[in-house]
């Protein structure tokens, strides 16, 4: 039976004005959970880095590690004696002659050891050799001494180039504070600087080289500005090597210019940025970038049922996934646990769901399901990608300290001493001190290869 509705213009009209006034109530809300959600997290977003964040809420009571030092009524083990052998010097101190008590004179009776632990000034020191010279009766030549640990036709010895080149890459000390602290000047500094860049400059492609023939890959960038221009600290990390570049561009080119165009064995671990999608081996996507768009999710619409059945169902799950990896398990038990949670993800997104914002989140993990558990199959991949954010913080660090590079030869100066000071401390137990090996051999036979000396570290 056909029904027919006559609905006269009057009705139509109020219908109308119904459907547009829940458009704008539904708007309404949607804006005022916005305004909810930046006041509870400030002017930035979940997504947002934490060191661009102004402000940062205090750690829950309840998720506080337990605080520091030994249990109430524990002895403890007291104050260690510096024994005679560990003594940098030894130093003998008179009592007085006269007793301060009476003013009698004092009989020797014995000597206490007090054991102190202190330091020396950071202070640069001026030295004058003097060099010998010595004539050959045979050959009639001259021959002259070296200056010990320092460089040909270098003000500044060894030692003193050690100290600005790690204080200030690996440290982070400010180059303004580290001129006060040696008590040199700044372009005394900044020709330091910008010398060993020049002697250590095949630096950047050797680490290119190797970084290619790893088997698992980090990367990641931030922003840096050079000269007052815009631009990004990218960083290309192994478990050996940490390879920063800066560039004014965040575009594909860079990940070419490191990865290349052949194909890579091994995994690159990365966010979701469309700049290494293209890259010539597979990808691993970062689970904790996926974890804040899902609590994102959950925080925007508080009071959808599926939205918090969804979320609050894979919230676990991926950070489950995210700390397996630094368990204590046996690689069979890892495995199995690794599968286990791969298939409980799966089954979730790909449930059915009416919810947009639930879709979305499963078309993420639908589409890309061959970037997202390379984890499951090799424990030396990780689910997330730590080790880049962890790399790139202390550039995070001098952005805002110094705002970036000067000017384009001291973003190529940062980007060779960077790479070779943190890549050493990776494979080194004593980076500065191998550095300053290497320079001291270079003093002594400067035709010697300085990328062959530092990367011999047997």
């Amino acid at each position: 039976m056909n029904v027919s509705l006559n609905l006269c213009e009057g009705c139509l009209e109020k219908q109308r004005t119904i459907d547009r006034l829940r458009q704008q109530i539904e708007d309404l809300r949607k804006k005022v959970r916005r305004l909810e959600r930046k006041a509870e997290q400030g002017p930035f977003g979940s997504s947002t880095p934490s060191a661009k964040i102004p402000l940062k809420a205090n750690t829950a009571p309840e998720q506080r590690s337990k605080p520091g030092g030994a249990q109430p009524g524990h002895v403890g083990h007291g104050r260690r004696t510096v024994a005679d052998s560990e003594a940098g010097r030894s130093e003998t101190i008179a009592v007085g002659p006269a007793c301060p008590h009476c003013g009698s004179a004092l009989e020797h009776k014995e000597y206490r050891d007090r054991s102190v632990i202190d330091s020396q000034p950071l202070r640069a020191e001026p030295i004058l050799y003097q060099l010998e010279r010595a004539r050959c009766p045979r050959c009639g030549k001259t021959v002259q001494a070296r200056a010990p640990a320092v460089l040909p036709k270098s003000l500044y010895g060894n030692q003193l180039i050690t100290q600005v080149v790690f204080l200030h890459y690996r440290q982070g000390i400010p180059v303004g504070r580290l001129c006060s602290q040696l008590g040199v000047g700044l372009g005394a500094v900044f020709e330091i600087l910008h010398r060993m860049a020049a002697l250590f400059r095949g630096v950047v492609g050797k680490l290119i080289e190797e970084y290619r023939q790893a088997p698992v890959r980090h990367a990641d960038e931030t922003g840096w500005r050079t000269d007052g221009r815009s631009g990004y600290a990218w960083l290309f990390a192994s478990a050996t090597v940490s390879l920063f570049l800066f560039r004014p561009t965040r575009s594909a080119q860079v990940r070419q210019e490191v990865l290349g165009a052949s194909a890579l064995g091994g995994v690159l671990v990365v966010d979701r940025y469309h700049a290494y999608n293209r890259s010539p081996c597979q990808l691993q996507y970062c689970y904790a970038h996926l974890l804040r768009d899902v609590e994102e999710l959950a925080q925007e619409f508080p009071g959808e049922a599926e939205v918090t059945a969804f979320t609050s169902t894979l919230i676990p799950l991926l950070a489950e996934a995210m700390h397996l990896r630094g368990r204590p398990l046996a690689d069979a038990d890892y495995y199995q646990q690794a599968q286990s949670l791969k298939q409980q993800i799966v089954d979730l997104v790909e449930q059915p769901a009416q919810h947009l914002g639930v879709r979305q989140i499963q078309g993420i993990f639908c589409d890309h399901a061959h970037r997202l558990y390379h984890w499951v199959d090799n424990r030396a991949v990780p689910a997330d990608n730590n080790r880049a954010e962890r790399e790139l913080r202390p550039t995070v660090i001098a952005r805002k300290v110094s705002f970036g590079s000067q000017s384009d030869a001291g973003a190529k100066t940062r980007e060779v001493l960077m790479s070779l000071v943190h890549t050493l401390a990776k494979r080194t137990a004593d980076p500065e001190a191998h550095f300053k090996a290497v320079l001291d051999q270079l003093a002594a036979d400067p035709s010697q290869d300085p990328i062959a000396l530092l990367f011999d570290t047997s």
